[in-house]
């Protein structure tokens, strides 16, 4: 799981001597090895590496990669260009446009929004191909949980955008003044007029960075 040098490099090698990652890599080699797994393996850090620690301004916060052909490339909720939008992804846009009035965009693609400072991270970063969890409790919630304790405690403010169950388990994580945590439901069919349409998270998080935050910009369900 070797990842280029980046600002991440000192994270990457605190988690390497970690007993637990050590076994997570076993298991993801075997299961590329032995089946198919999303996304391709060389993608499997996309999020630490379009988005670097003194870059973040917000991170929105996935469940586990899609899990159908040709879609994850390691960036939470976005597809490649070419690539049917996703269910969550449609979902998102149609909150996006609601809250902000940004038309929806022809493709999933969101590589921008990471290179802007949006980190699109899962809570676990890989899964077999037409098995949705198939990866959950193997390892990876822990180098998700280390990876939100470490950007808590950067300076900097972030905006944290968790969105259902297994992203809003990482508000324990999250207790720096500097930055703003948001919940809503997940975007997906199931639960998004639970909630989410309507959570108004992209327009909290412009205004965070124009005033400072506020107690009551702290929305749990």
């Amino acid at each position: 799981m070797d990842l280029e040098e980046n600002t991440w490099k000192y994270f990457f090698r605190q988690e390497k001597e970690k007993e637990y990652l050590k076994k997570l890599e076993v298991f993801v080699k075997d299961q590329y090895s032995k089946t198919t797994v999303f996304p391709a393996y060389e993608n499997i850090f996309n999020a630490y590496r379009y988005t670097k620690p003194k870059d973040i301004k917000a991170v929105i916060l996935g469940q586990d990669p899609y899990h159908n052909v040709g879609q994850a490339h390691g960036l939470a909720f976005s597809v490649n260009k070419g690539v049917a939008l996703p269910p969550s992804l449609v979902n998102i846009y149609k909150e996006l446009e609601d809250d902000l009035g940004i038309k929806t965009p022809d493709h999933g693609f969101l590589e921008k929004w990471a290179m802007q400072g949006v980190m699109l991270l899962n809570t676990v970063l890989t899964v077999r191909a037409h098995e949705a969890n198939s990866h959950k409790g193997m390892g990876w919630e822990t180098f998700t949980d280390n990876t939100i304790k470490y950007i808590n405690e950067l300076d900097q403010p972030i905006v944290f955008l968790l969105w259902g169950s297994p992203a809003q388990q990482k508000a324990k994580f999250l207790n720096n003044k500097n930055h703003l945590v948001l919940k809503a439901p997940h975007p997906s069919p199931l639960s998004a007029y639970r909630g989410f349409f309507g959570c108004k998270h992209f327009s909290m998080t412009n205004e965070s960075f124009i005033v400072p935050p506020r107690s009551d910009y702290y929305k749990p369900l």
